[in-house]
């Protein structure tokens, strides 16, 4: 006869059903909900205190936790940053686009963790489709399949490999080694990417460029970068640094304190410089995505860890801006706000973010908390009109790494 389930398999099965709509749904932060559903099960006596930290003693999930470390200062030096080459030709040949990037990317996701390797290579992927034409959604769906498959190639390539190894150990049976799956992974990794690349690539959707679809209104802006401390772009040449054939987007000048320099072929970058840019909004994100590049100016809310909006408002005629740069009105302290880029409707700009002098009809793409819009479109007099950013921005990787942790000391 069947056994019924208990109060606390019931309130177990209840429990993971709220945390998985609120993951779906994206009610908090992925780690945030996780540990928030052991809670309950913690405080009714369902899991026993060394039941619900067991994970974050075992082995595999500190391994993880390392690699992330290690992964996260390889993005963020720059280490990788000759596998441009390697990756990207000058020419539009989607097959050997394919090859190459789904070969170099499962080599390194042997190695490294995956998550944060896709995560370096979306915004080298799209600007190489932007130069050439190539749409993104070709290549894309290779990039993810080439990590997942590098990953099985050896025992460190994918937190999976660790976690069953972790398990087997606590079982009482030996654990896998670093290269006990590689006789299985390497052949699985072969026949994906020759299929990829001799066939799968036809069948992949073309979606477009990146930018198609986009609103055009910030087409031609200024906005700015900052090269960081210990960047690895320091003493780089412009085009040494691959600053010059950016698509969408052209470094006018470079500027330290008050010493302003022509952004040439053989200007040389230095710890600190401010990188000036006119072009398409769209590429700030995909620059600030590439190590040793910082904002220019700090968010608005230095200790947030979310990806804050973005929101498009119009300088009215009656507004405080007008005649005035954004240094002189402080615009940070005034409307709550961050200036990320400025167009000006049939001229291009090329001074200094800061010291722009605004007119009335400039449109400012700004960076602040949700409620802006709502805030200033009842002062007609300040804006025009203050709309969200239609184009989404991406997620930062960290919330993908803390998923993943919360899942591996939920599972373990």
């Amino acid at each position: 006869m069947p056994t019924a389930l208990s109060w606390e398999a019931w309130t177990t099965l209840g429990v993971i059903g709220l945390m998985l709509v609120a993951l779906v749904r994206d009610i908090a932060q992925p780690h945030l909900v996780l540990l928030g559903a052991l809670a309950p099960l913690l405080i009714l006596g369902i899991l026993t205190p060394e039941d619900a930290f067991a994970g974050l003693s075992n082995s595999a999930v500190l391994t993880v936790g390392a690699l992330f470390v290690v992964a996260a200062g390889v993005q963020n030096t720059g280490a990788l940053g000759f596998t441009d080459r390697l990756l990207f030709a000058k020419e539009s040949n989607v097959r050997m686009a394919t090859f190459r990037l789904m070969s170099t990317t499962a080599v390194m996701s042997a190695f490294l963790n995956n998550t944060p390797i896709v995560a370096m290579l979306i915004p080298r992927v799209q600007a190489w489709s932007e130069r050439t034409g190539v749409p993104a959604s070709k290549l894309m769906i290779p990039l993810s399949y080439a990590a997942i498959v590098g990953g099985t190639i050896t025992l460190i390539g994918t937190s999976t490999n660790l976690v069953v190894s972790g398990l087997m150990e606590d079982a009482g049976y030996p654990p896998l080694g670093l290269f006990t799956l590689t006789g299985v992974g390497i052949p699985v990794a072969v026949a994906v990417i020759a299929y990829f690349a001799l066939v799968g690539y036809r069948l992949l959707p073309d979606r477009g460029g990146v930018g198609e679809g986009l609103d055009d209104g910030l087409a031609e802006c200024l906005f700015e970068a900052r090269v960081a401390q210990g960047s690895p772009l320091v003493g780089q040449t412009v085009e040494e640094a691959g600053l010059r054939a950016l698509g969408d987007a052209y470094l006018v000048h470079l500027r330290h304190g008050d010493d302003v320099r022509p952004a040439t072929p053989e200007t040389v970058i230095r710890e600190g410089d401010r990188l000036t840019f006119t072009g398409h909004s769209v590429a700030l994100d995909r620059l600030l995505a590439q190590p040793g590049l910082a904002r220019a100016v700090a968010p608005v809310e230095a200790d947030t860890t979310a990806t804050l909006p973005l929101y498009e408002a119009v300088i009215a005629p009656s507004s405080a801006l007008v005649g005035r740069t954004l240094k002189e009105i402080d615009f940070r302290e005034r409307y709550q706000g961050v200036v990320l880029a400025v167009r000006r409707q049939d001229t291009t700009l090329d001074g200094a973010l800061g010291r722009t002098l605004l007119l009335a009809g400039d449109l400012l793409l700004v960076e602040a908390t949700p409620g802006f819009d709502r805030r200033w479109n009842q002062r007609r007099d300040e804006f025009y009109l203050v709309a969200p950013r239609r184009d989404a921005r991406p997620r930062a990787s960290s919330g993908k790494a803390g998923l993943a942790l919360g899942i591996l000391v939920a599972v373990v």
